[in-house]
C-alpha cells in the first residue's frame, strides 16, 4: 500500500507539472503550511491543515459576501462582474488527486460566486491553467456548480508572459466589453495584482504552498 501511495504521488506530480497545475496535497491528512496576511489565525505552521485552511478561506468570504450585497444595489442598470481564480481558490485542487473528477468545489467561495450571480453579477473566472484543458476545467467548474458566464485559461503566447501580466490583461478585456468589475477573488498574489477591480479578496496559500 505504501509503493502504491508513492507511485500515486509521482503520478500526481508529474501531470499537474505538465498541465500547469498545483501540486496535489497528498498526507495522511490533507495539509497547509500557515496562515495567510489576509486573515488571522494563531495555529503554526505545522498544524494547519485542511479544516483550518476552510476555516480561513471562510473568513475572507465572509468579508466579501456583505460587500457584494452592498455593492449591488441600485446599480443602475451596470454590467457587474466578479473575477475568481481557480487552483484552491474556487476547486479544491491540492487536496485532491488529479485523477479523481471533478475537484471538489472550495464551498465558500461557491457560495458567493452563486450569491453573486443571484444578484445579477456576471461569473468569471480566469487560471493560468493552458487552454489543452479548458473543457475539462469549465465541465469541473459547472459540474460542481458554478455559475460560469466565462472562463480564460492561457492560449500558448500567454504561457511565455509573467502570470500577474496575463491575468491583469484579461480583466482589461472583461472590462472592455462593458462590464465594471466589483471583485477580484484569488489566493495568490499573481491573482490580484496590476488593478482592475475594485476590490480584491486574497485567500490563503500559506506563503505560496498552495498553487
Amino acid at each position: 500500500m505504501a509503493r502504491r501511495g508513492v507511485r500515486q504521488r509521482i503520478a500526481a506530480v508529474s501531470v499537474a507539472a505538465v498541465l500547469g497545475l498545483g501540486v496535489p496535497v497528498v498526507a495522511a491528512g490533507p495539509a497547509a503550511a500557515a496562515p495567510a496576511a489576509s486573515v488571522t489565525t494563531a495555529a503554526a505552521a505545522a498544524d494547519v491543515d485542511y479544516a483550518t485552511w476552510q476555516s480561513d478561506v471562510r473568513k475572507v468570504i465572509d468579508q466579501a459576501l456583505p460587500y457584494v450585497q452592498q455593492r449591488t444595489q441600485n446599480t443602475s442598470g451596470q454590467k457587474l462582474a466578479i473575477v475568481f481564480d481557480i487552483d484552491n481558490t474556487t476547486l479544491e485542487s491540492d487536496f485532491h488527486p488529479w485523477y479523481q473528477l471533478p475537484t471538489p468545489a472550495v464551498k465558500p467561495s461557491l457560495e458567493l460566486a452563486t450569491y453573486a450571480k443571484s444578484r445579477g453579477v456576471n461569473v468569471f473566472f480566469i487560471t493560468a491553467r493552458p487552454g489543452i484543458i479548458y473543457s475539462l476545467t469549465k465541465s469541473n467548474l459547472t459540474s460542481v456548480g458554478y455559475p460560469l458566464d466565462d472562463l480564460y485559461v492561457r492560449d500558448l503566447p500567454d504561457l511565455f508572459a509573467e502570470v500577474g501580466a496575463y491575468k491583469t490583461a484579461k480583466r482589461t478585456e472583461i472590462e472592455a466589453k462593458g462590464y465594471t468589475i466589483i471583485a477580484n477573488v484569488g489566493n495568490n498574489t499573481t491573482d490580484l495584482v496590476g488593478g482592475h477591480a475594485e476590490r480584491t479578496f486574497k485567500l490563503p496559500d500559506y506563503d505560496g504552498q498552495l498553487s
